[in-house]
């Protein structure tokens, strides 16, 4: 099969199948139902082995949105990684994704959603690799090991799970009441979802090719961690401590909106922005809507993914260069690009009527309208304003500064398969908001607030407007310590690689010198041949020097012998 068609059977195939899915969601919130299926894989003597699926609105849905952003990124891959010699192996890994994610949506079962859990952290660490370089090589072991984390917390919970004689979690939802079981829950979502203190591995994750980013690590695997806290969201509601992990989701939301306006590598600023909005989805999570945290994700999946490959499409053109330093005038030479891009960005950013602004305005309403201190509702404020600077500040360099590329020859824009999905994703950016809102809040509720509160989301985007300018000067000074600990993300890059192997990294070189080198080399293999070599000598010149001492020697084993 040749490269062209093998992508193209697959994006007709997983199209279908999103369309599919989208229609049986809709039946299922109209008609108000679910589908749970039991697969008998295995029967022995007594001991059946099942395995289950549940297929509800949410479930679908976010099959749904998943299937159709694959089907997508491979029409783009066709065209974006035509010259790659391995683009059938990059291609049977995506498929590989959409697998492991089909796996861990539709499983109420702890084991099964191991399987596909552990399943995303290995094919990302695969797709992260695929450009073989010292990069992503080191991107790659960080993602994988800090994602270990999350997986030993799911392995503790089924462990525990044993208690109860079954892993459905569904069934027994009501007895995990346990602040260890919660605990071990919102561990294994926040390394999944990136959030503070497992930050650092998303912004690393960027060395993968562009559609990988586009669709694993801006809308699909980053927000499975989420996914998988809506599932127990009845739990979350009833736990002690649920306020310091609110802290840490709004923190996460600062930390990013901050880098991001410090960074200059493309991707690397979606990539903030995709922790930032995973701090808003967390947050409100946390907060006990968990409607509002699945809405926000399905819609932000769909413009985030827009928005990743058009800038793919830019950075294919300036011959794979990310730096925003060395754009410009991108809306001159490529027009179709930039206005796909500005819609992504409006709908990042709320602007009225995109999709982003139906589930911004929703989640920052009914924050202002309930019972939540003034901290809180200022750092949300906040990092919405950070959010339309750092769009700002990317369109500003990418666009409309002078061109400081090599050469204009190297842009070109025609209409291919590149061009076609980006366009349908699009028209999604505008439309899935007020679409979904219809689909999934079918009984309106109004939200009263004053005027002043009604426009407050708008009045601090203006401000975080301000305010990013006033922060982004910094970045003329001359490394700063402000500088550095804003666009280091709060040194949690140092923190994560080098600073917390440091007392373990001094003790294995104590102990390297003190046993391996020093006594446990001396007392083992060295130590014995100087022993036996010692005794050899003195046993030549024993035998050499003295006859009389070799016949006394003689006579005494004689006697001891007989």
């Amino acid at each position: 099969m040749t490269k062209n068609k093998l992508n193209k059977y697959i994006f007709l195939i997983l199209l279908i199948m999103s369309l599919l899915m989208l229609i049986m969601s809709m039946n299922m919130i109209i008609f108000d139902y679910m589908i749970m299926m039991e697969w008998m894989i295995i029967s022995v003597n007594s001991c059946n082995i099942y395995m289950t699926m549940i297929f509800d609105f949410m479930s679908t849905l976010f099959l749904s949105t998943v299937m159709f952003i694959s089907s997508m990124v491979m029409l783009y891959s066709g065209m974006y990684m035509l010259n790659d010699k391995t683009i059938n192996r990059f291609i049977y890994i995506i498929m590989m994704f959409v697998m492991s994610m089909m796996l861990l949506i539709i499983s109420p079962n702890m084991v099964s959603i191991i399987v596909g859990w552990d399943g995303l952290g290995l094919v990302s660490y695969c797709l992260i690799i695929y450009y073989q370089n010292l990069n992503s090589s080191n991107a790659g072991m960080l993602t994988a090991l800090m994602n270990r984390i999350g997986d030993v917390m799911i392995l503790l919970l089924i462990a525990w799970m044993m208690n109860f004689g079954s892993w459905n979690f569904l069934s027994f939802i009501n007895k995990m009441t346990m602040n260890s079981m919660i605990v071990l829950i919102i561990i294994a979502g926040f390394t999944k979802s990136a959030q503070i203190p497992f930050s650092s591995w998303l912004p690393a994750a960027m060395a993968a090719p562009t559609p990988v980013s586009a669709l694993v690590h801006s809308s699909t695997l980053v927000t499975a961690g989420v996914y998988l806290i809506i599932r127990f969201s009845k739990l979350i509601f009833s736990f002690n401590l649920i306020q310091m992990f609110l802290m840490l989701s709004i923190m996460t939301m600062i930390m990013s909106g901050m880098a991001a306006n410090f960074e200059f590598d493309l991707k690397k600023i979606i990539a903030l922005s995709t922790l930032s909005q995973l701090g808003i989805m967390m947050s409100i999570l946390m907060f006990g809507y968990p409607m509002l945290s699945f809405f926000h994700l399905i819609i932000h999946a769909l413009f985030k993914a827009s928005l990743f490959l058009c800038a793919g499409v830019m950075i294919h053109s300036l011959n794979n260069n990310q730096d925003i330093r060395m754009m410009g005038c991108m809306s001159h030479n490529m027009p179709m690009t930039s206005m796909f891009m500005n819609i992504a960005n409006m709908s990042l950013c709320g602007i009225p009527f995109m999709s982003g602004f139906y589930s911004k305005d929703l989640i920052m309403e009914t924050m202002s309208s309930s019972n939540v201190n003034f901290l809180i509702l200022l750092l949300m404020y906040l990092g919405i304003g950070l959010t339309s600077f750092y769009s700002a500040r990317m369109t500003y360099y990418s666009m409309n500064m002078n061109f400081k590329f090599y050469n204009f020859s190297s842009q070109n824009e025609s209409y291919n398969d590149m061009l076609m999905s980006i366009m349908i994703l699009s028209i999604y950016s505008i439309l899935s908001g007020s679409m979904f809102s219809w689909m999934l809040f079918n009984n309106p509720s109004i939200i009263v607030l004053p005027f002043e509160g009604k426009i407050m989301t708008m009045i601090m985007s203006l401000l975080g407007l301000m305010i990013g300018y006033e922060m982004s000067m910094f970045s003329s000074m001359k490394k700063k310590f402000m500088v550095e600990f804003l666009s280091s993300m709060w040194f949690m890059k140092q923190m994560s690689t080098f600073h917390n192997q440091l007392f373990l990294l001094k003790n294995s070189l104590m102990f390297q010198k003190s046993i391996d080198l020093g006594w446990g080399e001396k007392v083992g293999p060295r130590g014995m041949i100087e022993m036996m070599k010692m005794i050899m000598v003195l046993n030549i010149n024993m035998s050499k020097n003295n006859f009389k001492i070799q016949m006394m020697t003689f006579i005494v084993w004689m006697l001891i012998m007989m």
